[in-house]
This record gives structure tokens, C-alpha cells and sequence, in this order.
């Protein structure tokens, strides 16, 4: 049974899943995890969505506001063990469900070009590459994709 639960960051069961998803961006990022970390503080999250399976914490995001028109995606993150299971895919689309709720027309967000299956997952949930913004605009590694909520 899958269960979808709005949260905020202090929820226990969002703070195990960013700490596993800490541990493999470390490794993916290697050099620049430091960088990337800096930016990732969930302290002050509103806005987030827990995905659950059979009463299991599976998958997880966030955002918050990037202006005020957008909001910026943040700590997507899918346990390994559930992945393939549409886990990614509900956490997003309840994301930007709430943004639009919440009068926000865009969503924002950032990746690394070596997570290729989320590159590929944003993608396929219809974001578009966007020139890096903010911090990430002179990253190598970075790419910043945008979705028209509308």
C-alpha cells in the first residue's frame, strides 16, 4: 500500500531518508560534495512530501520558495530498495501539486550531470533544461532544469 504523506522538515522519517541520500551524493560528488552540501540545509523546510510503501519511508522531497513565482526542488531522494516502483514520481508530482496550491507557477531545480537517472527522471516528468542559475551558474557539474506548472 502506498501512502503519501505532506511534512515538514523535522519529520523524522525525511531526516533518515536525506541522511542515506547525503551518503550516496558524497560519493557521487566526490570534490564537490562540500560545495553542493552547503546549500542542501533542510532545517527550515515546509514543504515536504514522504512517500510510503507498506508503511516504509520510500522516497522523499521538498521545495522551497525561489521567488515569487517559483519554487526550487530539493532532496528528492528514492531508496534504493524501492526504486523502479513510481516512488520518484509520486513525491514529485504531490510536490507540485502543493507549489500550485500554494499560487507558485514554476518549479526549479538542480541536479549533477553524473545522477544520469535523474537527469533522465526530469525529463521524462516533462522539465526542461534552463541555463544554471545562483550558485550553480558556473558549475561544470551542475544542470538546472524548469517546469511551467500551468
Amino acid at each position: 500500500m502506498i501512502k503519501v504523506l505532506r511534512t515538514n522538515s523535522e519529520n523524522s522519517d525525511f531526516t533518515n531518508l536525506v541522511d542515506s541520500l547525503n551518503s550516496y551524493l558524497k560519493v557521487m560528488d566526490g570534490a564537490e560534495h562540500d560545495f553542493y552540501n552547503q546549500y542542501n540545509n533542510i532545517d527550515v523546510l515546509n514543504h515536504v512530501v514522504l512517500v510510503f510503501l507498506n508503511d516504509v519511508a520510500a522516497g522523499c522531497g521538498a521545495f522551497k520558495r525561489f521567488d515569487t513565482n517559483s519554487v526550487e526542488i530539493k532532496r528528492m531522494y528514492t531508496h534504493p530498495e524501492f526504486r523502479s516502483q513510481g516512488i520518484a514520481s509520486k513525491v514529485l508530482l504531490e510536490l507540485e501539486k502543493w507549489a500550485k496550491e500554494e499560487a507558485f507557477n514554476v518549479c526549479v531545480l538542480e541536479t549533477g550531470k553524473r545522477q544520469t537517472e535523474a537527469v533522465s527522471f526530469y525529463k521524462k516528468m516533462n522539465y526542461t533544461i534552463i541555463p544554471n542559475y545562483g550558485q550553480y551558474k558556473n558549475i561544470s557539474n551542475s544542470i538546472c532544469f524548469k517546469k511551467e506548472l500551468n
